[in-house]
């Protein structure tokens, strides 16, 4: 990981998850002995992706926007750890609880019951996380 510290995009995305998820992204990224050499790369250039390129971009959608649509995406796809960050990037920039589980009856209503109910369990899950 140290050359990946040494470059000026990878550094300005993990600051900007860190901001948007309220701790540092460092613990997930990192490789272990069974990964191939280009893992890392994979975790860098996605970490880049996501914090780096798309996130930032609030000229026509505001970053809490952003973060509804994520859940909503997150949540119909039924990607569940990657759903948990995404509600507390929703939760930690302005979105309100009431508005996400609006956003599950959209998904119940066009993505089905099944996938709003499983994914809706992370959504209750994170909320028992949040101060009330």
């Amino acid at each position: 990981m140290d050359t990946e510290l040494n470059d000026p995009q990878y550094i300005a995305a993990l600051e900007e998850a860190e901001r948007m998820l309220g701790f540092r992204l460092e613990r997930f990224l990192g490789t272990t002995d069974a990964e191939p050499p280009n893992a890392a790369d994979f975790k860098r250039i996605a970490t880049v992706q996501t914090f780096g390129a798309a996130w930032p971009r609030t000229e026509h959608l505001d970053t809490r926007t952003r973060a509804l649509i994520s859940v909503t995406i997150a949540a119909t796809l039924g990607v569940l750890e990657p759903l948990r960050g995404q509600l507390r990037i929703a939760l930690n920039n302005g979105v309100t609880k009431e508005e996400i589980v609006e956003a599950f009856i959209q998904i119940s209503a066009y993505a089905g019951a099944a996938r709003a109910f499983e994914s809706y369990g992370i959504a209750a899950e994170v909320f028992g996380e949040q101060e009330p």
